[in-house]
């Protein structure tokens, strides 16, 4: 259960303050509605009815800095998931999307990354589905990442990078 002013992670729409816990009307019922205000996405309102689990459950409490720190040092250890069948790939990957799974969506992402790298060499690039579903995960944990830093969104990238470097060097002495 939420309350009000809980910052949260929901579903695409990332980052999101808790305003208010109302109820409304709709047809004949009246329903309890969390209201969510995101971040990163003003004049936006995002209602989820307190009693759809499925809704609530894309809920996701709002990582800790050191939780991010954590992800961060693990994130050179991660298996790649690269599937080459396109349309599991893609179910794949809108699956880790929808479950909010940080790690996951880190694999998600650093998959991708390498293999447009890859790919880039050789002069090709990857298909447009996921470089859709690449850039729907980065949006979701780079908003997360810097309102948790209190970094700019343009920020998140190098402040991983930085922290993979110290990382290494950290393991090299």
């Amino acid at each position: 259960m939420f309350k009000e002013n809980d910052t949260v992670l929901y579903g695409v729409e990332g980052v999101c303050i808790v305003t208010e816990i109302t109820e409304r009307q709709f047809r004949d019922q009246v329903m309890k509605y969390y209201v969510l205000k995101p971040v990163y996405r003003e004049g936006s309102t995002v209602f989820v009815p307190i009693n759809n689990e499925a809704l609530v459950s894309k809920m996701k409490r709002i990582l800790s800095v050191e939780e991010i720190h954590q992800l961060i040092r693990n994130m050179p250890n991660e298996e790649l998931i690269w599937i080459d069948n396109d349309n599991q790939r893609k179910e794949k990957y809108k699956e880790i999307l929808r479950s909010g799974n940080r790690k996951d969506i880190i694999q998600l992402i650093r998959t991708i990354y390498l293999k447009q790298e890859e790919l880039k060499k050789i002069g090709k690039k990857i298909h447009a589905a996921d470089d859709g579903i690449f850039k729907e995960a980065e949006k979701i944990l780079y908003e997360e990442f810097a309102y948790v830093l209190n970094i700019k969104k343009d920020e998140v990238v190098p402040f991983i990078f930085h922290q993979v470097e110290v990382e290494e060097k950290s393991k090299n002495v």
